[in-house]
């Protein structure tokens, strides 16, 4: 069976957090999304493990809140401020675990994301001998991730095993093969998300092909035993993440990695930071062109609401764009299905401005605007889409502004031939 999961959410008890991350309020809008499978995030918590007891347990790894799946996965960071995803096979682990990082955290007891004073290889290894699943969070964002810090896996971890690298917002499959040491390792593309809304939950997640939805069979996927194995990793256009290129982290003006050094990393229009792009990053520790042939392909979506609003020209969460946001949830159930699977025509019935709009999208043909510095891209429907009839949508031809920096990427229609 196939199954769309998010991997890695937060509850309310980390900072910067909705209150309204609570199981039921994240298991319906799962739905709504189309995810069957949601990591439960935070369970090092022992005030969110109390409100996941309420639910009913499958299995030991495995929990499930009306009709959504539950695994339990927390996300820690280190003593050098980089980011690390757990999926525990248990609460037997969750408990063992938590008992020794007592001892290297203050935060345990209280914070959602708690802090530990532990080198990634030192946390690896506790995992490792737990049976806990580890691999380093949103690996190239520029504040509290691994290439933040290293340079590499070796250097960040020695000879612990990790088992998966999660891409983050601004980083897509082919940009992370780009390094050959992550090519025996699994890609998670996860939302890391802070609210259960729809821009926010899912808009990145990973297709399992499992025989069950339990903690054992994503285990045997995420390893790629016993033929079970991730098939499709979907999420942002990496353009459209927060820190795809060099940018200032005050007023947002874009800079070349050489005017950034040579700037000393000072933006000279308002004196911020300014911070090294994950694009250029990853340029800077490349090493192949080759990649792995078991690598499942990467679909570049955007949320559905986020390409109601840019329709529109309102706020992704104004009434007007949630107005239209419902009316194609109730004639299709969910947003995975109208971004990936029902045919445009059928889309147009309910919005002919949005559908053609996501036929942009899944042909490559709408216009970006990279994010960077912390502030997301933005995307444009090219005037020619939005003037064309349904029917005649084929045949545009248009100008549209594109950032190359590496191989042609699959899109969503030659992924669904």
């Amino acid at each position: 069976m196939l199954v769309d999961g998010d991997l890695h959410i937060h509850s309310h008890y980390s900072k910067a957090v909705s209150k309204l991350m609570i199981f039921p309020v994240i298991a319906e809008n799962a739905k709504l999304k189309g995810l069957g499978l949601v990591g439960s995030g935070d369970i090092l918590n022992p005030h969110w493990e109390e409100e996941l007891l309420k639910w009913e347990k499958v299995d030991d790894g495995t929990f499930e809140v009306k009709g959504v799946r539950f695994l339990l996965t927390a996300e820690v960071e280190d003593n050098r401020r980089v980011h690390h995803l757990l999926i525990f096979p248990s609460l037997s682990q969750v408990h063992e675990l938590r008992e020794i990082l007592r001892k290297y955290s203050q935060d345990i007891e209280s914070e959602g994301r708690p802090h530990i004073n532990l080198s990634a290889e030192e946390l690896a290894e506790l995992c490792n001998e737990l049976g806990v699943l580890i691999g380093p969070a949103h690996a190239f964002t520029p504040w509290t991730a691994l290439y933040k810090e290293y340079n590499s896996l070796k250097e960040a971890y020695g000879n612990a095993r990790i088992d998966f690298l999660e891409l983050g917002l601004s980083a897509d499959s082919e940009m992370a093969d780009m390094i050959r040491a992550h090519h025996k390792l699994t890609y998670l593309s996860n939302s890391d998300a802070h609210s259960p809304q729809p821009h926010r939950l899912g808009r990145e997640f990973n297709r399992f092909d499992v025989k069950e939805v339990t903690f054992e069979e994503v285990r045997k996927a995420i390893l790629k035993r016993g033929g079970k194995r991730i098939v499709l990793n979907a999420g942002l256009d990496p353009r459209l993440g927060k820190y795809h290129l060099t940018a200032c982290s005050r007023c947002y003006t874009k800079y070349s990695l050489q005017d950034a050094i040579s700037l000393r990393w000072r933006c000279p229009k308002c004196g911020g930071m300014i911070k090294k792009g994950v694009r250029d990053r990853i340029l800077e520790l490349a090493d192949t062109n080759e990649r792995p042939r078991d690598r499942p392909p990467y679909l570049r979506l955007a949320p559905l609401a986020e390409i109601i609003s840019q329709v529109l020209g309102k706020g992704v969460e104004t009434k007007a764009v949630k107005v239209v946001w419902e009316r194609f949830l109730r004639e299709f159930r969910s947003e995975i299905k109208v971004l990936v699977d029902v045919p445009v025509d059928a889309l147009a019935r309910v919005h002919e401005e949005v559908a053609k709009a996501i036929w942009a999208y899944r042909n490559g043909k709408l216009i970006i605007i990279p994010g960077g510095g912390g502030k997301y891209g933005e995307i444009r429907i090219p005037e020619e889409v939005l003037k064309a009839r349904i029917e005649d949508l084929e045949s545009v031809e248009l100008r549209v502004e594109v950032e190359e920096i590496k191989p042609k990427q699959l899109n969503l229609m030659e992924f669904l031939k």
